[in-house]
């Protein structure tokens, strides 16, 4: 998801906001449900883009992008 919005983005420990994470998923310095997996995320991904009529194109590429993100390329989440 695009975080260019400060209101989108995500909240470190401090307050500020995260450049790197949306609000959905992290608040406060954490990730909001750290134990989910690609798997998982990306059917949300999916789902989410399709209740509101996204075309197909479009979720394709947005669950393409999902395994380059940091959380989800193995390196470590800061």
């Amino acid at each position: 998801m695009p975080i260019d919005q400060p209101e989108l983005q995500g909240t470190e420990k401090d307050g500020s906001r995260s450049v790197k994470y949306c609000l959905y998923c992290y608040e406060k310095g954490e990730l909001l449900n750290p134990g989910m997996t690609l798997a998982q995320m990306t059917e949300n991904v999916r789902t989410k883009l399709q209740e509101i009529k996204m075309p197909e194109s479009f979720i394709a590429e947005a669950v393409k992008t999902l395994p380059k993100l940091e959380r989800w390329s193995g390196r470590p989440v800061r």
